[in-house]
């Protein structure tokens, strides 16, 4: 269980962007395209180690739903039709503290791969 407790979550108009406030005031902006690439799911983390998947091709996406699992989560559902990965508070927690870190990990994954965020094809 988190140790912070979400306040607030909201979607952005424009559909880019997840607020999410937390009960020590603590407040991140997450962009859709980062929770995209980085979904808790199995089909981007895989089912064991050395199997994550890099998912290209995600820099417009847009969050179209974002549904309470439980009281510990959220389940984000974006425009390509990916809904099945599950946001617990740590999890948005530490996109929000190390989101610029693990992102620019997935973009030096995308260079090395031969991918781009702008050209959808199947992750790899």
């Amino acid at each position: 269980m988190s140790e912070y407790w979400p306040t607030e979550i909201r979607v952005s108009s424009d559909r880019q962007t997840l607020s999410v406030a937390f009960d020590d005031g603590m407040r991140f902006d997450l962009p859709a395209e980062m929770l995209r690439v980085l979904s808790p799911s199995a089909e981007v983390q895989g089912h064991g180690p050395g199997q994550k998947l890099t998912v290209p091709g995600k820099r417009n996406v847009q969050i179209l739903s974002v549904v309470p699992t439980g009281n510990y989560a959220v389940r984000i559902g974006f425009d390509d039709m990916h809904d099945t990965g599950i946001f617990t508070w740590a999890y948005l927690r530490e996109l929000g503290e190390r989101g610029d870190d693990l992102f620019g990990a997935y973009e030096q994954e995308l260079a090395e791969k031969g991918m781009s965020r702008d050209h959808s094809e199947k992750p790899r």
